[in-house]
Parts: C-alpha cells; sequence; structure tokens
C-alpha cells in the first residue's frame, strides 16, 4: 500500500519517479526555495498541516494550481501542498542560523527596526559582512552570532533539543515558535548531520534498537504509539508534548507511568540513532 507522504503524484501529475507505475503525466518539475519565515506542508490544498517547511528549504514543485504548488521536500522526500505565494526562484544559501530564533533588522545596527524573522537551521544566503552582522540577499541584515556557515553541524544532537526547551507545542511545527515530538527529533538530528524521517512512526526505525530501557544514554529515543522524545542522560527526557503543551524535560520514569495512562499507552521501543 503506498504511502501518500512519498507518494510524489496527484490526480493529475506525478513525478518522473513514477514514470510506468502511474497513469498520468510526468515531470521532473523545478526546485523552488521557501521566501518566509516558516510555510506549512499540508495534506490537500488549505488542509491540515503535516509539517513546516523553513526559509530557504527546497520544495521541488510539481504543478502549481490556484495557489498552491503541489511537489515535495527535496530532503525527506515529505509530498503535500504549500502556498504558491510562499517560494521563490532557486537561491543557493551559504549560511544557516544556529540561533533557535533571529531577527532580520532593517539596518546593521540593534537600535534598526526589524523586518522579519527566522528560525533555527533556516537556510540563508549571505552576500556581504560588516561588523557584528552579516547582509542577506534580498535586504536585511542578521546577527552574526546567530549565523553558521552552511556546513555547521551540532555535534550533540540533544543539546539541540535543549536549545528548544520551553518552546510552545504546535502540531505539525518545525520552528522555534512551536514544534511538536517528531519536529523536535528531527530537528535535532538533522542539525548533527544525521538523515530522520518527519514522523515518529517513520523515526520508530531509525539507527538501531535498544532492547534494555537501563542500557539508554544521551542522545537515544524513546517511542510511544505516536510520541517520541530524546534522552538527555539515562535518566531525563526532552520531548514535545501536549501535557506541558511545550518542550519539556521531566523523569523518564514519570513520563512513562503518566503517558501510559493516556492514549500512547506503553513505551513501544527504544533506539540509538
Amino acid at each position: 500500500m503506498k504511502d501518500r507522504r512519498f507518494f510524489p503524484a496527484n490526480d493529475r501529475i506525478a513525478h518522473t519517479s513514477l514514470d510506468g507505475q502511474v497513469s498520468l503525466p510526468v515531470t521532473e518539475g523545478s526546485v523552488l526555495r521557501v521566501t518566509v519565515a516558516a510555510t506549512d506542508l499540508r495534506s490537500a490544498p488549505a488542509g491540515p498541516r503535516d509539517k513546516q517547511l523553513l526559509h530557504g528549504w527546497s520544495f521541488r514543485v510539481l504543478e502549481q494550481r490556484n495557489g498552491w504548488a503541489f511537489g515535495f521536500d527535496v530532503v525527506d522526500g515529505y509530498v503535500g501542498y504549500v502556498a504558491a505565494a510562499d517560494l521563490g526562484a532557486h537561491s543557493d544559501p551559504t549560511h544557516r542560523i544556529q540561533a533557535r530564533q533571529t531577527h532580520i533588522y532593517s539596518e546593521p545596527d540593534i537600535k534598526s527596526p526589524e523586518i522579519g524573522m527566522l528560525s533555527f537551521l533556516s537556510e540563508i544566503a549571505v552576500t556581504d559582512t560588516t561588523v557584528g552582522f552579516h547582509a542577506l540577499k534580498g535586504g536585511g541584515f542578521v546577527p552574526a552570532q546567530h549565523v553558521a556557515p552552511l556546513s555547521w553541524r551540532a555535534e550533540d544532537a540533544a543539546g539541540t533539543a535543549v536549545l528548544f526547551r520551553n518552546t510552545p507545542y504546535l502540531w505539525g511545527g518545525n520552528t522555534g515558535w512551536g514544534l511538536d515530538c517528531s519536529g523536535l527529533v528531527q530537528l535535532a538530528l538533522h542539525a548533527a548531520g544525521q538523515g530522520c524521517a518527519r514522523d515518529s512512526d517513520l523515526q520508530a526505525n531509525i539507527g538501531h534498537p535498544i532492547e534494555h530501557q537501563s542500557d539508554l544514554m544521551r542522545g537515544d529515543l524513546v517511542f510511544w504509539n505516536g510520541h517520541v522524545g530524546m534522552m538527555l542522560d539515562p535518566d531525563l527526557l526532552i520531548h514535545a508534548n501536549a501535557h506541558h503543551m511545550a518542550v519539556a524535560v521531566e523523569p523518564l520514569a514519570d513520563a512513562i507511568a503518566r503517558i501510559g495512562q493516556k492514549e500512547f499507552g506503553a513505551v513501544t521501543g527504544f533506539r540509538r540513532p
């Protein structure tokens, strides 16, 4: 059975990877980049949010119709619809944001008016550096302290997760303004240069299994049916969850006891990415 999250076709068009498998015209499409702070990837035009794409991220567009672009995230292959107005011509990034959030200033001056915001792992094209700021292609300046080369990696995935502590919970969120359990894990692992699917059912196959809870260490993942968290040490879990409505740190034993009484039930497994 096909998984619509990774099946790059709708009723009218398909990606060339499906040539011969579907009775539809096929296209390679074209790659555009997100031009706003973040845009929702939806299961249908104006439909529910599956996840978010950040500024500068690439989206392969197979079709544009009635204000919506159909295609897939170039990095993880997730298929869906985004608002066409949130995409623009391809511009190769040079840097990425390493702070949870940052402001775009109108001038290279902290007292100048801000004209926008960017979230962690947004990708930007820097045209020049001024003392304390990086100038962006298209206008605006970002504090140098919040910017890293595109090749930058945060080796400690758990440390990245902690960066988002107290961030509000948001279903399908991928930003410093709101995220969900699997969004937190994906951002943390992507920042460390590790491939990671977006949804927790897919993340449950990452790396290799850990047989015993007593073997857990920093960076390991804990899974429930529909939920995931990351260990900060053998006892503490960090996870975006609806109980706290935020990214929270708590003893794993407390989380297991509470979650076991609710919709996610018992722990389904442990994995080491």
